[in-house]
């Protein structure tokens, strides 16, 4: 119980305690004036009443501040949920989008290194063709150039006869 409400508490059971003690002092009638007339009355009891009307009174607006604040409450944990909600299916959007820019990219770079896998493995077969021309044609420039001192010596070491 929190010390305000334990003091009103003890507040009001002194109230109590006084009002049981001087019981016959509140009942005992005296005369009031109203302003217009003048009545007999315990003035006692109408202050015991009207100290029991505002304690009344004043639990009421407790409680009505106490209903409001909990349907602020009430009200602005709705809300809150609600921004949740809206910001992480904002977040689950970002992540889709940021999935299927991530899965085009990787498309697009697979293609792009099969493209040059292909151009290179291309150009390697093209290489490797020139090359073995290259050789060929090297062997046989090299075996007509042998064949041809081959035929010098041999006309070298048989001088033709013959007149």
């Amino acid at each position: 119980m929190k010390l305000h409400t334990l003091l009103l508490l003890l507040v009001l059971a002194a109230i109590a305690a006084f009002a049981a003690l001087n019981w016959r002092v509140f009942i005992t009638p005296t005369e009031l004036s109203l302003g217009f007339a003048s009545v007999q009355m315990p003035l006692g009891l109408i202050m015991l009443e009207l100290l029991t009307l505002l304690t009344v009174l004043f639990l009421i607006f407790i409680v009505y501040l106490q209903a409001s604040a909990l349907l602020k409450t009430r009200h602005h944990s709705h809300e809150l949920r609600a921004a949740r909600e809206l910001a992480d299916q904002a977040e689950t959007s970002r992540f889709t989008e940021l999935r299927a820019f991530l899965e085009a990219e990787l498309t697009k770079q697979a293609n792009l290194n099969a493209e040059s896998k292909s151009n290179i493995l291309a150009r390697i077969d093209q290489l490797e063709h020139d090359l073995r021309s290259f050789a060929e044609q090297s062997g046989n420039t090299l075996a007509a150039y042998i064949g041809e001192l081959e035929d010098r010596l041999e006309k070298t070491r048989n001088p033709p006869t013959g007149g």
